[in-house]
């Protein structure tokens, strides 16, 4: 994919386009811009929360959209999926001004009444169809509920596990989080560009590479080449627009230098020009206002900045609405420039079937029907069991159901743990909990165990900060009201007891996601003390992380007997922990995110480039070479690993050919056979190295990759296609280039154990 030439073919379009026949949008569109006056017409571009909704420091009073509604200063709300708020906004809406419904938005962003595994988990099954599914019923619970417009998917790719917000994408791979892109835009959108009244708009966030912030520092700077911003991590967003994306959103951090949302080359060289984008692009929440801190300028120049680099609504700022009338009278913006941004709102609500329909989201009786049903459960259960990566075992998994269990630590009955971060279900205390689904299987004891963290105020932060911000004189419950001591004496009581114990521990909701990052990433210190416990009984401890992130499991990997990292399972993920506990699902997700094994290793990734004085990853220090005195390279755990209760075996790679010329393709071949006692399924990956090219290249890219379900002794034979576009690159000059030269071609369970050929591509 050439930039520069895509640019051109896109121009010779848009020229083809002008001297079209109008479209019925185009002339509705047309007609009711020309009766809009100019205020009408800026109003369209702002966004506002429902009241009391939190997603940034603002946060609007009771009746500040009902008075901006009835000034035709409205043109959306989000935070919301009240029923009878939805309608009576949308009421005043029509009776206003240009009469113009609402869109109406929410951060649905793993499942909405019924809660799935959060999006880094869901990435771990490598399952696109099942991802699709998890979106398409978040549409239909989401568009029951009066929202038409979901902010999601979240495709940043990262690579540092100290950025809290790594749970809500797809891990570290560009290649993958483009696959995870579409299936998710498939889901929410579907495929056939229509709307139906299940059917919701997606909003891409956050654009661009806000999962690159320098430090794993949420909302921080972003230093990237743009030969490595194209190459590493805008597949997912580039790939996202090719299935047909309806909105962007622009992301917090700044690139070369400029603010995302009033960065011309993302929004409109890249994304609209290059990429083909035809919807419109929304600022994440207070963005606008928040380029004044960037030090830009005061809040009339940034918003007229963001305007003309190619934004068009303003989320929470007030910045277009309240400025862009003094800007347009002082001639730093053109009517043009507001008028472009209006008409993409506007294609929006069209295209939605909103002037057609206002309500047409507003049936209630889909929302008694088409929420939290049985069968989204279901599903949820089976998305939980695709989406638990087991990182160890010594053979005491699966376990017995005729076994004494001890279930323990603080998150072994924690509903909202289950649930995770940026989970806005009303159901959420209701989540099945570890010990619910372990005690429904076998005889199972509980005991907390221990607290989240020795350090009080801490844990009272992570717990109950945000709501000692937002509810003045909020009172938060006490915590660290039984001693340590005797909660670790208790859990060991109920482990001597038992045959074996399953500790639960890891992050609570709030310890991960938004404005959640970490420079410790181990697990916890209290909950580290209640395991070393747990170890000195002599029985079999088996870890059932929750997480949503990588953490640091050093002593952890040396000690616990098994160690099942489950994320934020979602409803059911209670009941798929047991699942896969006692042996009913056979584990079969692997990671997409790097596992360091110290936090000084961050960032940390497999597609690194290697250096002019490589070293081995496994191996010790060695002066003068790329390696740490204290640690070796490797992770712990690398992308692309996850055990199983069974075992797979590879056979070496064949090529249909030794040569392909660079416009023809060639099939890589491996056999991938069961050798053990159990039915399972083997995530068979395919991966690259462009051996020598214009520009340093990865030692290793995922190109491809396939579930495969094989019974005890079965066999097959995986075939990937190889194209120059899997062999392309962003070369220095942009260009979107497959270079003849040698590349190898590698297949494996992970990205570290893989076997290889060498192909030679013939110019």
């Amino acid at each position: 994919m050439n930039v520069k030439s895509t640019a051109l073919a896109l121009a010779a379009t848009l020229l083809l386009a002008a001297c079209a026949p109008r479209s019925d949008m185009d002339r509705y569109i047309d007609d009711l811009m020309s009766r809009m006056t100019l205020e009408q017409k800026i109003g369209q571009l702002n966004l506002h929360s429902a009241p009391g909704f939190v997603s940034a420091a603002r946060v609007t009073e009771e009746d500040e959209n009902v008075k901006l509604l009835r000034a035709g200063r409205l043109g959306g709300l989000y935070g919301t999926g009240n029923l009878e708020y939805i309608r009576r906004m949308q009421e005043i809406a029509l009776e206003s001004g240009a009469g113009i419904p609402l869109i109406t938005g929410m951060d649905v962003i793993h499942g909405y009444q019924t809660v799935f595994p959060v999006p880094l988990a869901l990435s771990t099954s490598w399952n696109t169809e099942l991802v699709e599914q998890t979106a398409r019923i978040a549409a239909t619970e989401a568009s029951a509920s009066g929202i038409n417009w979901v902010f999601s998917p979240m495709v940043d790719i990262c690579r540092d596990a100290r950025w809290g917000r790594i749970v809500e994408g797809g891990g570290e791979d560009p290649y993958l989080g483009g696959e995870l892109a579409k299936a998710y835009v498939r889901g929410y959108q579907g495929t056939d560009g229509i709307y139906d009244d299940h059917d919701v708009m997606v909003c891409v966030k956050h654009y661009a590479l806000y999962g690159g912030a320098e430090a794993g520092r949420d909302y921080n700077s972003v230093f990237l080449s743009r030969q490595e911003a194209l190459n590493g991590y805008m597949r997912p967003y580039q790939q996202a627009a090719c299935a047909g994306a309806a909105s962007y959103m622009s992301s917090f951090n700044e690139f070369e230098g400029i603010p995302a949302s009033m960065n011309k080359y993302l929004m409109d060289d890249l994304l609209r020009k290059a990429w083909g984008f035809g919807g419109f692009i929304v600022s994440d929440a207070t963005a606008i206002a928040e380029e004044v801190n960037h030090g830009i300028g005061d809040l009339q120049e940034v918003s007229a900045r963001s305007l003309q680099a190619g934004l068009d609504m303003d989320m929470n700022s007030d910045g277009f609405v309240g400025t862009l009338q003094k800007s347009l009278a002082e001639g730093r913006v053109t009517e043009a420039d507001i008028d472009r941004a209006c008409r993409r709102i506007l294609e929006a609500k069209y295209k939605l079937g909103l002037f057609e329909n206002p309500f047409k989201y507003l049936d209630a009786t889909r929302s008694v029907k088409e929420i939290y049903t049985p069968e989204h459960l279901a599903f949820a259960r089976k998305a939980a069991q695709e989406s638990m990566v087991l990182l160890k075992n010594n053979g005491v998994l699966p376990l017995r159901k005729d076994a004494r269990i001890a279930v323990v630590g603080p998150l072994a009955k924690d509903g909202s743990a289950m649930a995770g971060t940026w989970s806005m279900s009303d159901h959420n205390d209701e989540s099945v909990t570890p010990y619910e689904g372990i005690a429904e299987v076998a005889k199972a004891s509980y005991a907390e165990g221990s607290w989240l963290f020795k350090d009080k105020e801490l844990e009272e932060s992570v717990r109950f900060g945000l709501f000692k911000i937002f509810r003045p004189g909020y009172t938060a419950p006490a915590i660290h009201t039984v001693p340590q001591e005797r909660l670790i004496a208790e859990a060991v009581a109920k482990a001597r007891q038992a045959d074996v114990v399953v500790a639960c521990v890891g992050e609570i909701a709030n310890l991960n996601g938004e404005g959640a990052s970490r420079t410790d990433i181990s697990v916890p210190d209290a909950q580290e003390e209640l395991l070393k416990a747990l170890k000195a009984t002599g029985k079999p401890v088996v870890m059932v992380l929750v997480t949503g992130r990588p953490l640091t499991l050093g002593w952890e990997d040396a000690e616990m007997d098994a160690i099942l990292n489950v994320w934020s399972p979602g409803s059911e993920g209670g009941h798929a922990i047991a699942d896969v506990l006692f042996g009913d699902v056979n584990p079969s997700a692997k990671l997409t995110t790097s596992f360091p094994r110290n936090v000084g290793q961050l960032p940390l990734y497999y597609n690194h480039k290697n250096t002019g004085r490589p070293h081995p990853d496994d191996e010790p220090y060695r002066k003068f070479v790329s390696c740490y005195i204290d640690e070796i390279n490797a992770p712990l755990y690398p992308f692309g690993y996850g055990l199983s209760y069974t075992t797979f075996a590879y056979s070496p790679i064949t090529l249909s050919a030794p040569e392909m010329p660079v416009d023809g393709s060639v099939t890589a071949s491996v056999t991938v056979t069961n050798t053990g006692s159990r039915a399972g399924d083997e995530i068979v990956q395919l991966y690259i190295h462009d051996v020598f090219a214009t520009s340093t290249r990865p030692v290793k890219e995922l190109k491809g990759f396939r579930k495969v379900h094989l019974d005890p002794g079965a066999s097959v034979r995986v075939d990937f296609t190889l194209t120059k576009e899997e062999l392309s690159y962003y070369n220095h000059g942009l260009q979107w280039v497959c270079e003849p030269g040698d590349f190898e071609i590698m297949i494996g369970p992970n990205s570290r154990d893989t076997d290889g050929t060498v192909l030679r591509v013939i110019g």
